[in-house]
């Protein structure tokens, strides 16, 4: 189900409490927000699991990565969202440093979206007022992204903040709670695509300068280019 314009006035027309109401507002507003990296994927193309692939030269995996780059983005709570039988992955974070939540997807075999929707249940049951969604396998994103993000959330209404990065856009992507019933009723089949589709108002679009915001990691030859990027 497509969510329409009122889920965007819905926060304008809030605006005792919404972020554009005064610089405090809009600063408590941001900390509510909570990184979510969704890591419960099966990484089939790829032929074996992506979350704990190093990506940098030290060492660092997909997932350290990713959870770093919300923190220094400027993001306080960061939760990774992953299978509950991926055992290697939970050790993993258990034992980094910093460690973020982390949220179990019940249901990983119904695609992203379940992911998405596992996250932000636990975002808003914790208070959270929007999330940040990176998922793991984008190694190359900057931390310059996410805090580019959070800017134009001070100043922007809309329920939907996306990076674009030469005319596209890729991740992360800020959903505010007034979309949160729109995520929760989209068709699993299509995921969060489908609320894209919707009213333009609801959507604001935030220049980077980050080709890493459009690079995924699906295959052999997408993991062989990164370290040929020397990234």
């Amino acid at each position: 189900m497509a969510p329409t314009r009122r889920a965007a006035e819905a926060i304008d027309a809030a605006s005792g409490t919404a972020l554009c109401e005064s610089a405090a507002g809009m600063t408590r507003q941001l900390l509510a927000a909570t990184g979510l990296v969704l890591a419960a994927g099966y990484s089939r193309r790829m032929g074996r699991p992506k979350a704990l692939l190093p990506c940098t030269p030290t060492g660092e995996t997909f997932v350290a990565r990713a959870v770093r780059v919300l923190l220094e983005g400027g993001i306080a709570d960061v939760a990774v969202v992953h299978r509950e039988d991926d055992v290697a992955l939970r050790v993993a974070l258990e034992q980094a440093r910093p460690r973020p939540r982390l949220v179990v997807n019940p249901t990983p075999e119904l695609g992203q979206i379940s992911s998405l929707l596992a996250g932000i249940d636990d975002a808003e049951a914790r208070g959270a007022q929007a999330v940040v969604v990176l998922p793991v396998d984008m190694p190359q994103v900057q931390a310059g992204s996410v805090a580019a993000l959070l800017e134009a959330a001070r100043s922007a209404s809309a329920p939907i903040l996306r990076v674009v990065h030469a005319g596209r856009h890729g991740h992360p992507v800020m959903f505010r709670r007034a979309v949160f019933p729109d995520l929760r009723a989209a068709d699993p089949t299509v995921g969060a695509r489908a609320i894209f589709h919707g009213d333009a108002y609801l959507i604001r679009d935030v220049p980077v300068d980050d080709p890493g915001v459009l690079r995924d990691v699906d295959v052999p030859a997408d993991y062989e280019e990164i370290w040929r990027d020397g990234r």
